[in-house]
C-alpha cells in the first residue's frame, strides 16, 4: 500500500513537473494522454485514404499502424505529452499582398519545436531519471489532432483544426512519446455548435461536411504538395493565397480570442509584410532564397512559388 501511494505520489509530482517546465520553455499549454490504440481514429483514417482526400499526398498511406499506435514508434511507451506552441502574429501582410499562412511568416517551426522538445526531453530525464522517449513534429507517422483532442488540449473543429476556448487554433502541436507513466487529462466538449463559418467561408469548398476536409482540395495542398500544374477548374478560386491557406480559421469566432505569440524566431522579414503583388510578381530566385531562408515556405521552392503567384494572378 505504501509502495502504491508513493507510485501515485510521483507520478503527481513528475507530472506537475513536466508542465511547469513545458511553460518555461514557451508552450502555449501540455496535456498528456495514455499511449494506446487510437480505436476511434483507425476506421475514419481508412476511410479518408480509400476516398484519396489525401491526393497526390502518398506517404500519408505509409505506417497506418504507427500512425494509430503510439508503442510501435516508442517500444515501451506509456505516455504521450501533447505541446502547443503559438505561433499568430502581431502584425499581417499588407492588403494588396498574395497571401501567406501565418505559420510560415518566420523560422521552420520543425527547427524552432525540436529545439524545445530536446529541452524538455533533457529535463525529464535529468530530473526524472533514466526515461526514454521520442520528439515528434508532424514529420513522423503521429496523428497529433488525435492526441492533443485526447490530452485536453482542445476539441476538434469542423475545421478539424484543434480549437481551445482560450487561445482558439493558431498554434503548432507537437509530441513527446515517453516510457513514464503520468497523470493523463481528459478530453474537452466540443464547442462548435450550429457554427459552420468555416464551411462556409473555404474558397474551394474543401470541408466537404463537418469534421471533414478532403485535403485534395484545399488551398494549401495544391499550393505546397501539388508538384503538378494546379487544375485550371480552380482559377479564380484561390483568393490571393500563394503559400498555404488560413480562411476557415481567420473566420473561426474562437480565434478572436488569439494572442501575438512571443517567439522572435516567429517573426517575419520585413519583405513579408511589406511587399506588394507587384514585387511578389517580380521575385527572383536570389531574393526568394534570402527572405525565406529557414523558412517553411522553402518547401514550395521558387519554381513552386511562382506558379502559384501565376496561377492567382
Amino acid at each position: 500500500m505504501e509502495l502504491r501511494v508513493a507510485f501515485l505520489k510521483n507520478k503527481s509530482t513528475y507530472t506537475s513537473q513536466i508542465k511547469s517546465e513545458a511553460k518555461r520553455l514557451g508552450f502555449l499549454s501540455c496535456g498528456i494522454s495514455k499511449a494506446e490504440f487510437l480505436e476511434d481514429e483507425a476506421p475514419r483514417l481508412e476511410q479518408w485514404l480509400n476516398s484519396n482526400m489525401h491526393g497526390e499526398m502518398s506517404y500519408m498511406e505509409n505506417h497506418f499502424d504507427k500512425r494509430l499506435d503510439p508503442t510501435l514508434l516508442v517500444s515501451g511507451s506509456k505516455s504521450v505529452i501533447s505541446l502547443l506552441l503559438n505561433y499568430f502574429p502581431s502584425e499581417v501582410q499588407r492588403e494588396d499582398s498574395y497571401k501567406i499562412s501565418k505559420y510560415a511568416y518566420g523560422t521552420d517551426y520543425h527547427f524552432v519545436i525540436k529545439d524545445k522538445l530536446k529541452e524538455l526531453l533533457h529535463f525529464i530525464t535529468s530530473e526524472i531519471g533514466d526515461v526514454h522517449g521520442r520528439a515528434f513534429v508532424d514529420s513522423a507517422p503521429v496523428l497529433d489532432k488525435a492526441w492533443a483532442t485526447r490530452s485536453g488540449l482542445g476539441w476538434m473543429g469542423k475545421h478539424t483544426n484543434v480549437l481551445s476556448k482560450q487561445v482558439g487554433s493558431f498554434y503548432f502541436i507537437a509530441e513527446l512519446i515517453v516510457d513514464l507513466e503520468l497523470d493523463y487529462d481528459t478530453p474537452v466538449t466540443d464547442h462548435c455548435g450550429s457554427c459552420t463559418a468555416c464551411i462556409d467561408a473555404c474558397p474551394t469548398q474543401a470541408i466537404v461536411e463537418p469534421y471533414v476536409v478532403d485535403g485534395s482540395k484545399c488551398i494549401s495542398y495544391f499550393t505546397i504538395e501539388l508538384k503538378d500544374e494546379i487544375p485550371s477548374s480552380y482559377k479564380e478560386q484561390f483568393d490571393d493565397w500563394m503559400f498555404g491557406c488560413d480562411v476557415c480559421q481567420d473566420v473561426c469566432p474562437w480565434n478572436r480570442f488569439s494572442k501575438a505569440h512571443r517567439e522572435p524566431l516567429f517573426n517575419p522579414k520585413p519583405e513579408i509584410l511589406s511587399y506588394s503583388k507587384k514585387e511578389w510578381n517580380e521575385i527572383t530566385e536570389e531574393v526568394f532564397q534570402q527572405i525565406f531562408r529557414k523558412s517553411p515556405v522553402k518547401r514550395t521552392k521558387f519554381d513552386g512559388l511562382k506558379r502559384n503567384i501565376n496561377f492567382i494572378k
